[in-house]
């Protein structure tokens, strides 16, 4: 049986926001967008990861919150993404050397989603 990732879900308060913030500091791109139906949502492309940005789905039985633990991403140039991060007012939560000498930052996005940036291993 095999398996590949289809999405990462973040369920938050103000789906357009928080998609519109993922465009704007991370890169994202809206593929699609659904503004009927159970709930409004945004289907992102974050560098060939799937994201389905969504408030609370009404059908949905299952318990439902707000967030995600964490998305890592590789950044080319992570000082630079790190400025811009703080220049656009975001929550710098962490930023700290890996044992294996790379360099990471973890700050807080949309709905208080943790998020990590680290420096391309090489």
């Amino acid at each position: 049986m095999g398996f590949k990732i289809n999405h990462l879900h973040i369920k938050t308060s103000d789906p357009q926001k928080s998609a519109e913030w993922l465009v704007e500091n991370l890169g994202a791109r809206i593929v699609a967008e659904n503004l009927s139906g159970e709930t409004v949502g945004y289907r992102l492309d974050l560098h060939g990861l799937g994201l389905n940005v969504t408030g609370f789905i009404s059908g949905q039985k299952l318990e439902q919150h707000y967030g995600m633990e964490h998305l890592a991403l590789d950044a080319d140039d992570l000082p630079g993404t790190v400025e811009k991060l703080k220049r656009n007012g975001a929550r710098i939560l962490e930023q700290r050397q890996l044992p294996d000498g790379r360099n990471v930052c973890f700050f807080e996005g949309p709905e208080g989603v943790r998020l990590e940036v680290m420096e391309i291993k090489k």
